[in-house]
């Protein structure tokens, strides 16, 4: 295999404001993986939360070019246990290896990931749309400028939060899941949830610090809506640390290492009776179509980083009010444009 970095600035639509940052340029890396005339297409954008930027990410990749190109690629999973060792330390990394290594396999095999893994395109779950926090007018507004979608996601942990979801829900009968990011305390979760129960909410998302396991589980006793987990969720050990503290996950492919360990991490939760969400870090049509590969097993996805860039780089799947198309082109779909 031959190897290539690119790197790539994100405009956003808007200011993506969460309960501990605002960005309004995500810095994301792309891999390019070539065999015998094939390109496969990875990502990994940068992360302050998590300490991942596009130097030390591509200062990894750099240390297994050797390992890539004395490789001839047949099955992923095999090199990512491969690279492993030399990556565990930087899992962004190895998810945009692993992504591309999953494309290029199925272009040479001619068919989509999904397919080689035995799914099939049917009953996928809608991606929800996101709102960033800001003035509740602009939420709104945000809002509107994607009407009809059937799920927002709302960005929460502001000292007016409920105030925030009265408001959109008089211009919408969406479904909303919330995501506080961290951005509250086990009390204010419980009573909130009341409330959000009301204005027809379908789950809170990490409302608790990943390190407040003990509150977690009186959450998740006392709320009256389902928690799933985020930033308590990052790698596969942590899914059974989860048990009878969410009702369900969040994987991030970026945060665990890839499409390989998230798979995993979706059998493991399945068999601990957890619902299976993934979601997405403000990726481009390449991540966003690495993401597609999954729907067939998941309960939840939130899979429109795409969606809040300006000018996407790239190609992959279609979404068109929320419901999500997968290309039927080999590999994920992605290309550059």
């Amino acid at each position: 295999m031959q190897l290539k970095i690119h790197e790539f600035d994100l405009p956003l639509a808007h200011t993506f404001t969460i309960s501990r940052e605002s960005i309004t340029v995500q810095k994301t890396l792309i891999v390019e993986l070539e065999e015998d005339g094939y390109r496969g297409y990875g990502e990994a954008t940068t992360n302050n939360y998590y300490g991942f930027t596009f130097e030390n990410m591509a200062a990894a990749i750099e240390r297994v070019r050797g390992d890539l190109e004395s490789h001839t690629l047949e099955d992923p999973v095999a090199l990512w246990q491969q690279l492993h060792p030399k990556l565990k330390d930087n899992p962004f990394a190895q998810c945009a290896l692993d992504q591309a290594a999953h494309d290029l396999w199925g272009k040479k095999l001619g068919q989509p990931v999904y397919r080689l893994w035995g799914l099939e395109a049917k009953n996928l779950p809608p991606t929800d749309y996101t709102i960033g926090i800001d003035e509740i007018d602009v939420m709104v507004a945000k809002m509107q400028e994607f009407p009809d979608w059937p799920i927002y996601k709302i960005k929460l942990g502001t000292a007016h939060d409920l105030d925030i979801v009265r408001a959109l829900r008089k211009h919408t009968t969406a479904i909303f899941r919330v995501d506080a990011n961290c951005g509250w305390s086990a009390e204010e979760t419980i009573r909130n949830s009341h409330e959000l129960k009301k204005l027809n909410v379908e789950f809170i998302e990490q409302p608790l610090p990943a390190d407040q396991n003990d509150a977690m589980e009186q959450v998740y006793r006392d709320s009256a809506l389902p928690v799933s987990s985020d930033e308590s969720c990052i790698v596969e050990s942590d899914v059974h640390r989860c048990v009878n503290r969410f009702h369900g996950i969040n994987i991030k492919l970026m945060k665990c290492g890839g499409l390989t360990p998230a798979r995993r991490m979706i059998d493991r939760a399945r068999a601990l009776g957890m619902k299976v969400m993934v979601g997405c870090m403000t990726e481009s049509s390449v991540g966003i179509a690495a993401i597609g590969q999954l729907l067939p097993l998941l309960d939840y996805v939130d899979m429109d980083g795409a969606l809040l860039i300006r000018n996407d780089p790239a190609t992959g799947v279609c979404i068109e009010y929320g419901q999500v198309h997968l290309p039927q082109s080999p590999g994920t779909g992605a290309a550059l444009r």
